[in-house]
Order: structure tokens, then sequence, then C-alpha cells
């Protein structure tokens, strides 16, 4: 390959992470972060307190950190549909409003939500007609605000599968509901191979990848490429389709639970480390 060649098939990615999965202390999120050459975070949680419940006061010292650490923001990871479909849908309307708030502050118009969880027993398919009303509504709000809403395929929720991830942004039909890809969630639902069973119908509507491989035998989290995720496949195919945007590591390789997950800050280097080489082994940058 000349080098005008190479040159023309380089394509860069930006590097964020969950500043949370490293400590609850923004300032050693940032310095953690930075020390791996990240330059961008997603905030979770701020001093253990998740990003829906930071006061005025905690969401100002926030901002300044970030601030004044040159610290980009790549998305809001919030909570918002990891509740049950069966509540008030006013309820997470006005938690999405905050949310907002959250992001503008921060600096930045993504913001990461689900699709309802469900009561024991209760069969997905009798929750879509819900599960729809809400996220058009969570979606009508975000277009009025000028935000976009990035759906993370999660367990237990409605869009935990190809099929029904493509069913919800097809169904809503809205230009501020898009896809955050996550390769472990999708193995730790039974989908086996994510990038041959899911990625095609999905890539339309991708605009952001989530960084974590799972063991389809045993459901575990592990690094990048180390699992059953196909993570290498989707990075390759997602520098091929000239995807740009984020990629943000959310390793989970210390603990997890349904409102996020921690590795700490040697953990959260393995991850970042074996990233790196996926990444390197599929010719795409970083910055």
């Amino acid at each position: 390959m000349t080098g005008n060649a190479a040159a023309e098939s380089t394509v860069t990615w930006t590097l964020s992470g969950f500043g949370d999965e490293i400590h609850d202390d923004p300032a050693v999120q940032v310095a953690v972060l930075r020390a791996l050459g990240v330059q961008h975070i997603e905030v979770r949680s701020a001093w253990g307190v998740n990003v829906v419940d930071l006061d005025d006061d905690q969401l100002e010292r926030l901002a300044a950190v970030l601030k004044d650490a040159g610290m980009g923001v790549s998305a809001v990871a919030s909570p918002i549909g990891k509740v049950d479909v069966s509540l008030d849908a006013d309820l997470e309307v006005q938690r999405l409003k905050r949310i907002i708030r959250v992001a503008h502050a921060l600096g930045t118009d993504s913001i990461r939500v689900f699709s309802f969880f469900r009561g024991e027993g209760v069969p997905v398919e009798s929750t879509r007609d819900a599960v729809m009303a809400r996220m058009r509504v969570l979606a009508t709000e975000a277009e009025r605000e000028k935000v976009t809403l990035l759906h993370e395929n999660e367990k237990d929720i409605y869009g935990d599968t190809p099929e029904r991830v493509l069913d919800l942004v097809e169904s809503v039909g809205s230009s501020a509901l898009r896809l955050a890809w996550d390769s472990a969630n999708f193995v730790q639902v039974g989908v086996t191979h994510p990038h041959d069973e899911g990625y095609a119908m999905l890539r339309p509507y991708l605009d952001y990848l989530q960084v974590k491989d799972a063991e389809a035998a045993s459901g575990n989290v592990v690094p990048a490429g180390h699992g059953d995720g196909q993570v290498l496949q989707t990075i390759t195919a997602l520098k091929n389709d000239g995807y740009s945007g984020f990629a943000s590591l959310e390793p989970h390789l210390g603990e997890a639970h349904s409102l996020g997950g921690f590795s700490g800050p040697t953990s959260f280097g393995v991850a970042a480390r074996a990233f790196a080489a996926l990444l390197a082994d599929a010719g795409v940058s970083t910055r």
C-alpha cells in the first residue's frame, strides 16, 4: 500500500471512558484517564452520586473539575429507562429533564438511556406498547431540547436483543433516538455472535460504541477481545463503514450491578490496553 493510500484508509476514533469505573472522585477519574491517553469522559456518577441526583452545587463543581483538566464529555450515562415499565411515564420525563440540565452543564448533547425493566414473570412482548409510548415521549423531550438519546442494549430491558432494539428505534422513529452498541450485554442475553447476528441490521442507527466483552458460557465480563462478543469483528466493520465517533471503555472488571459497575484504576488500565491492541489490529487510530 502506498503512503497516500494508507493515509486515505486511516480512521480515527475518540476514546472515552466511564470515570466512575475508576474511582468515586472525579479528580482521580480524570487523572487516570489522562494517564491512559484518554481526553474524554462518560459521566455516570461523581462522588458516589448518580448524575440524576447531583444537586446544582455538585454539578457546578463537577463541571469545573472537568473544565480545569481540559476533559471533554462524550455522553451522560443516565439511568433513564432503568425503571419498571409499569411506573408513571411522567416520572421518567421529569428525570430526563434533570439529566438534560446535566448534559448542558457538562457540554454534551448525548445521553445514554434504556428501554425499561419489567416485573418478574412478565412476558417481554406484553410490555411492547408501553415501552414504545414511553420512549416516544422521551424522544419528543429530547427533540425539543436538541439532545440525542443513545439507547444501550442492556439485560432485562425491552431492547436487549438486536431484533427488539431494531423494533424500538424504528417504531419510535425519532432523529433524537439513536443506538449505543454493547457487545458484552448482547452476549449476556444469549446473543452469542453479536456482530454476525445484529451489526448489519443496527448499523444505520449506531452512533456510539461502548467497550466491554463477555464469555458466553459464564456470562462473565472480560477485557475486549478476550470473550465471545466479536469485538474485533465489530471494530473492523465500523472502521470499514467509516465510523469516526466515540469508543467508551466500560470495563466492569471488578463488579457490576443494575446501575453500573466498577473496575478500579489497575483493571481499567488492563481494559484500555486490551482495547488498544484490538484497535491496532484493525488499523484504527485514536485521539
